[in-house]
């Protein structure tokens, strides 16, 4: 049988079901990282079946950087407003509005392709992807923008 704590881990981790983690595990022969791996996989596979639903609730967030210099905004629809109030859907529009800021992406497509400045091993695309699989709501990056102090218009 799985190590519960190695169960619980991975439901944290991915937002897959107790029983969906104890039995990936079960599969992988108790190896976590092979665990996690088939979760995560599932994970996109469920992002892109609900990459074209409907998104008209979401976010939009504001953050300013370099003491009031830049300003960064990011708007991120979701399904339901349900989504929009959830812990890591908050998280997540937060981190993009610094990234917007820190990074200076002129389209939503050159911000999905950057790595992620927390994590040089992921993608906002790919950061984008786990949050739909372990959510299970279509999300999306609806516009950014970004201003910098003195900057040609």
């Amino acid at each position: 049988m799985s190590n519960l704590e190695d169960v619980k881990k991975l439901r944290e981790m991915t937002g897959a079901g107790m029983l969906e983690c104890k039995n990936t595990l079960l599969k992988a022969g108790g190896d976590f990282a092979k665990a996690l791996e088939v979760l995560r996989q599932k994970g996109l596979e469920v992002a892109e079946k609900k990459k074209e639903r409907v998104t008209k609730q979401g976010l939009i967030e504001a953050y300013s950087h370099n003491g009031g210099k830049v300003v960064a905004v990011v708007e991120v629809l979701c399904e339901t407003d349900f989504v929009a109030l959830n812990a890591d859907f908050k998280l997540f529009v937060h981190e993009l509005a610094l990234q917007v800021a820190a990074m200076a992406p002129k389209t939503v497509e050159e911000l999905l392709a950057q790595t992620y400045i927390r994590d040089a091993n992921m993608t906002i695309d790919q950061m984008l992807k786990s949050l739909v699989g372990k959510i299970r709501e279509n999300i999306q990056i609806g516009r950014i923008a970004r201003f910098e102090l003195g900057e040609d218009q």
